[in-house]
């Protein structure tokens, strides 16, 4: 069958071989492009360009492993403690999540995101760290233009249900203490002391030195640089710490605790009888102690909540104050 071309039509055939694709296929492309364009050809030209712009954008990306590369970087004035949980969590989700190191950040869905967290982290408490970490990243990789939206925004915070911790007993009390002073020299036995009774964090206390120790207004000075939540706080020095910082008093220059603290911590523990399976250590076990003793007997949540360095009383009044365990508080005091 002969088939006579117009001159348009043969134009057509041109531009379309022309193209460097078999006619056949640029033909079916510019079909569809119409398609989407409801056969209009300004709308199909706008369409196109439009196309490109977000395909432009979609390509201007990096691997999640570089993102968080950079929001580290962009991290790195802040407090150590702080630097270290964000390069663990991240290394974590990397580790337990094949392929997410290289996948490209504008390419992660929120629901992506969600499984990541599930799949990386056990605890709901972990969960909640993880998400807060991972929109972190994200926050990072909007500003820089590797992606357009947080995906994290979308996933639903885990819910975590605040748990009382138990408070050591008078005889465990008295066994860490007897532990404490004859572990290594008593080295350790000032950070326990200022755990104990004054409700002093092991990582704060790793950080604190003697200089920050005043013995006669009795206080210690806790930092901003050296505390959890990045507030100074003055603590109040009571008795039985006054006696155990007498004992163990060092230069102003040295730390509280020796090198390796977190190590001796742990073989402290284990030496009183704890950290087996069948007496696992609670955390933060010293510092809800402090906080029960220290309600039962000064009677004022206001106080505590300075002491601890807590924004408000929420955390104390469902999580940290048990009454229940509290033996003779006014000995606890006098110790």
């Amino acid at each position: 069958m002969k088939i006579e071309l117009t001159e348009n039509e043969i134009a057509a055939l041109a531009l379309l071989k022309s193209s460097g694709v078999e006619a056949l296929e640029a033909a079916q492309v510019a079909c569809r492009a119409l398609k989407i364009g409801r056969g209009r050809v300004k709308r199909t030209l706008r369409c196109l360009t439009e196309g490109e712009k977000a395909l432009r954008q979609q390509e201007r990306t990096v691997s999640f492993q570089k993102a968080v590369e950079a929001a580290l970087e962009a991290r790195r004035e802040r407090r150590v403690r702080t630097v270290d949980d964000f390069r663990y969590f991240t290394r974590r989700f990397m580790k337990r999540c094949p392929g997410m190191a290289r996948r490209k950040v504008r390419a992660i869905t929120p629901q992506e995101c969600a499984q990541y967290i599930e799949q990386a982290f056990d605890t709901p408490r972990q969960r909640q760290k993880a998400r807060l970490i991972l929109s972190g990243v994200f926050g990072t990789a909007v500003k820089r233009g590797w992606c357009s939206e947080n995906p994290v925004a979308k996933v639903e915070v885990p819910r975590v249900v605040e748990k009382q911790v138990p408070i050591l007993s008078p005889q465990e009390i008295s066994d860490l203490k007897q532990t404490a002073a004859s572990y290594r020299g008593g080295s350790c036995a000032a950070a326990v002391g200022m755990m104990l009774y004054a409700g002093i964090r092991p990582h704060e206390v790793a950080r604190l030195s003697w200089e920050q120790v005043d013995l006669q207004e009795r206080a210690i000075y806790v930092m901003p640089q050296h505390s959890k939540t990045g507030g100074a706080r003055r603590v109040t020095i009571h008795k039985p710490l006054l006696r155990i910082l007498r004992a163990h008093r060092r230069a102003d220059a040295e730390k509280i605790c020796p090198p390796d603290w977190l190590r001796h911590w742990r073989e402290l523990r284990k030496a009183a009888g704890w950290d087996s399976p069948a007496h696992p250590w609670p955390q933060d076990a010293l510092r809800h102690t402090f906080a029960s003793y220290h309600l039962s007997h000064f009677r004022s949540f206001a106080e505590l909540q300075l002491e601890i360095g807590h924004r408000d009383a929420t955390l104390l009044r469902t999580r940290y104050v048990d009454q229940r365990g509290v033996h003779s508080s006014a000995q606890f005091w006098a110790a």
